[in-house]
């Protein structure tokens, strides 16, 4: 026969056992879902990883398409890039058929750029300072870079931009002839060699 005294006993034994099991379940899913100091890293590495490869597929995708080139050499007699601000660099995407897929691609996915050009000097030396193309501010400490190079030639011939075609319009001035920012570093028919280098971190 059980007592009211048994069942007192019982049902606290229950309420202990209950208890020490839900205890156990919180330190189990605590376990599972701890934060570690590498957690962090890892996402952003994981971030800065899609980025690159965002940047590497906007410059191969443009180099095949042939836009890249044009837009580097819309350059005027002024010094500086046609369309720049007072700097001589773009604020965003320039006025080109690549300034606006870098926009579609970068910008309107809260992902800020620079983009620079480096190039081979008089001694042969690539470039220490790069020629800005475009700048959006200082990269944070988690950016992303991509670069591409391209060969261009004696006979090539600076561009003029249309901004409501973003088109870019020949002009009658070869590089040979041009006061460009990149001096002719060859004997050949070759003039130089461009690197663009786009520099992505998140907003």
């Amino acid at each position: 026969m059980v007592t009211g005294g048994d069942r007192g006993q019982a049902h606290a034994l229950e309420a202990i056992t209950a208890g020490m099991l839900l205890l156990a379940s919180l330190l189990f899913a605590l376990q599972v879902t701890a934060v570690t100091p590498l957690t962090g890293s890892t996402s952003s590495q994981h971030i800065e990883n899609q980025q690159a490869k965002l940047a590497e597929g906007v410059l191969a995708a443009e180099a095949e398409n042939g836009t890249i080139v044009p837009t580097v050499l819309s350059w005027n007699e002024s010094g500086q890039f046609n369309g720049a601000e007072q700097g001589g660099f773009h604020g965003g995407g320039p006025p080109t058929a690549f300034g606006n897929v870098l926009d579609r691609t970068l910008r309107e996915r809260n992902i800020a750029f620079n983009v620079n050009v480096y190039f081979i000097t008089g001694d042969g030396e690539r470039s220490r300072h790069p020629v800005q193309l475009v700048d959006l501010g200082s990269p944070s400490d988690h950016a992303s870079t991509a670069s591409r190079s391209f060969t261009v030639y004696d006979d090539d011939v600076l561009r003029e931009t249309n901004e409501s075609t973003e088109s870019t319009n020949r002009t009658d001035t070869t590089l040979a002839e041009a006061d460009f920012f990149a001096p002719d570093a060859h004997d050949s028919r070759v003039y130089n060699v461009l690197e663009v280098e786009v520099v992505v971190w998140r907003m």
